[in-house]
C-alpha cells in the first residue's frame, strides 16, 4: 500500500483536471477539496513541482509558519510564477538573510508617523474621484478603487504626484494589470507555454511592451534622482537608493526596479479589491451600513483620521470584508526540510506546503454560518493570526498590512460620510480569479445618487 499517498488525502481528480479548475475556479476547487479532506489534502497545481499539499488547520499553519528553517523553508523561487510580473530581484523572491534585510529596510515605510501624513491625502483622492462621477450613471466601484490606491501607492512609493512620467506610469500600470482581469487571461502567468511573444495585438506580446515602457519610466525616475542626489526625500525609491548592503553597496537599478514593481502592484491592486468588496457588502446589507454610518457620526465634521481609523465597528466591517472572500488565497509556502508530522500525517523531505488563508476562513468551527457577512464575530471574539490571516503570516507576513488596513478604513468611512451609492442590480457579486488574487467577478457595479 502507498502509505504516503493515503496518508497525504491526494485529491481524486486527474491532475491536468485539478490545473484547469486550479485557475478557472479556485473557489469551487477549494472548497470540493475541502469537502473530501477538511485539514490537510495533496493539491496538483501549477508552478510547485507537481504537487502541493494544502493546509486547512490553524493548528497545523501554526507550526508551519513558526518552525524554524530546518523544518520548513520559505524559498523566493516558490513564487517564480510572478516573475514576469515583478522581476527576480523583489523581496518575494529573496531567501533567508537578503529577504530579512530587505524587510528590515521596507518595514519603517508603513509603520509609525508617517502613517499620519497619508491620512489626509487618502481622504482627498477618495473625495476627488467620486467628484469626479455622474449622478445615476452605473460605474465599477473597483475601477474607481483602483483609481484613488494607485494614486496613493504612487505617491508614497515615488513621490510622484503630477507631470508626465507619474500619469503615464499610472495609465501603464492600470493597463499592464488589467490583462489578469479574468481566469482566462489570469491563465498566461500559470501557463509557461502561452507566454509568446506574438505582436502587439496578442495578449502577451502587448503585457511585454507595455511593461517595457514603464520600466523605461522607472529607470528614468532612477537616473534622475542618481543624477540630483536628493537626500531630503522620504518616499519609498528614495530610502531604498540610499540603503546599502553589509559591503557598502547601493541597490542596482535591476534591483529597485524589481522591487518598485512588486511594491506598486502588491500596494495598490490587492487593496483596490478589498476596498471594492467592502462597498458590495456594506450596500448589500443595509443594517451594516447604517450601524456604519452611526458611528462614523459620532466624531463629527472632519474628525482626525487616526480616531477614523480606531473606529471598532469600521474594523469589523474590513475584517469581515477580508475574511469572506480574502483577496490572497494562500501563504506563501514552505518546503519540508527534514521530515514532519503534520495533524498525524507525515510529510517527506521536498514536499511543498502551503495554508489556505481562504478555507480557514470558511472554517464552521471558527466562523458559523461563514458565507454569512457577519462583522460582529470580530466584536465578539479576538482571532488568532493563524484563524485569521488575511495578509499571511510568519516571515513573510505582507509588509503593506497597516498601510492597507489603514487605506481601506479612510475611504470607506470617507465614501460613505459623503456621498449616497447604491448597487446597480441585484445580482450577487461573486469571487473570480483575477491574476493570483480573487476579485469580484462584476467590478460591483454602483451608480451615485444625490445625497439624502
Amino acid at each position: 500500500m502507498d502509505t504516503t499517498r493515503r496518508l497525504l488525502n491526494p485529491l481524486k481528480a486527474p491532475g491536468w483536471l485539478q490545473q484547469l479548475q486550479w485557475v478557472g475556479d479556485p473557489v469551487s476547487y477549494m472548497e470540493a477539496a475541502a469537502q473530501q479532506h477538511p485539514d490537510i489534502f495533496t493539491a496538483k497545481v501549477i508552478g510547485f513541482g507537481g504537487t502541493l499539499v494544502f493546509l486547512n488547520h490553524p493548528q497545523a499553519i501554526q507550526e508551519l509558519l513558526t518552525s524554524d528553517r530546518k523544518t520548513f523553508l520559505a524559498l523566493g523561487c516558490s513564487n517564480r510564477i510572478l516573475s514576469p510580473l515583478l522581476g527576480d530581484y523583489s523581496i518575494i523572491m529573496l531567501d533567508g538573510d537578503r529577504h530579512k534585510r530587505r524587510r528590515q529596510l521596507l518595514m519603517p515605510t508603513f509603520h509609525g508617523e508617517r502613517m499620519r501624513t497619508y491620512g489626509q491625502l487618502i481622504c482627498q483622492l477618495a473625495t476627488a474621484a467620486f467628484d469626479q462621477l455622474a449622478l445615476n450613471q452605473p460605474f465599477s466601484a473597483r475601477t474607481v478603487m483602483q483609481e484613488i490606491s494607485l494614486q496613493i501607492i504612487l505617491q508614497v512609493v515615488f513621490g510622484l504626484t503630477e507631470g508626465d512620467r507619474c500619469h503615464q506610469l499610472k495609465d501603464l500600470l492600470a493597463s499592464l494589470l488589467d490583462l489578469f482581469r479574468s481566469p482566462l487571461s489570469s491563465s498566461f502567468l500559470f501557463f509557461p507555454v502561452l507566454q509568446k511573444d506574438l505582436g502587439a495585438w496578442s495578449p502577451w506580446g502587448k503585457f511585454i511592451r507595455e511593461q517595457r515602457q514603464i520600466d523605461t519610466l522607472i529607470y528614468e525616475e532612477i537616473a534622475e534622482r542618481r543624477k540630483k542626489g536628493e537626500c531630503d526625500r522620504i518616499d519609498m525609491l528614495s530610502m531604498l537608493m540610499a540603503a546599502r548592503d553589509d559591503a557598502g553597496q547601493p541597490m542596482s537599478d535591476q534591483e529597485l526596479r524589481d522591487e518598485l514593481m512588486t511594491l506598486l502592484f502588491a500596494g495598490h491592486e490587492t487593496t483596490a479589491t478589498a476596498m471594492s468588496w467592502a462597498l458590495y457588502w456594506v450596500h448589500h446589507l443595509p443594517t451594516v451600513r447604517e450601524k456604519l454610518l452611526q458611528e462614523l457620526a459620532t466624531l463629527g465634521e472632519n474628525p482626525d483620521p487616526m480616531d477614523i481609523f480606531r473606529l471598532p465597528y469600521l474594523t469589523a466591517v474590513c475584517n469581515e470584508t477580508l475574511r469572506i472572500y480574502p483577496v490572497a488565497m494562500l501563504v506563501f509556502p514552505r518546503i519540508v526540510q527534514t521530515p514532519v508530522t503534520l495533524l498525524g500525517h507525515h510529510l517527506a523531505p521536498r514536499t511543498n506546503v502551503v495554508g489556505c488563508i481562504y478555507l480557514v476562513h470558511q472554517r464552521e468551527d471558527l466562523y458559523p454560518n461563514p458565507k454569512q457577512f457577519r462583522p460582529e464575530r470580530f466584536l465578539e471574539r479576538q482571532f488568532t493570526p493563524y484563524e485569521f490571516m488575511p495578509f499571511g503570516g510568519g516571515a513573510r507576513r505582507c509588509i503593506g498590512e497597516a498601510l492597507a488596513m489603514f487605506e481601506m478604513k479612510l475611504v470607506l468611512a470617507t465614501i460613505l460620510s459623503r456621498y449616497s451609492l447604491a448597487l446597480a442590480t441585484a445580482q450577487p457579486e461573486y469571487p473570480r480569479r483575477r491574476g493570483v488574487t480573487l476579485a469580484p467577478a462584476n467590478g460591483v457595479r454602483m451608480v451615485l445618487r444625490i445625497v439624502d
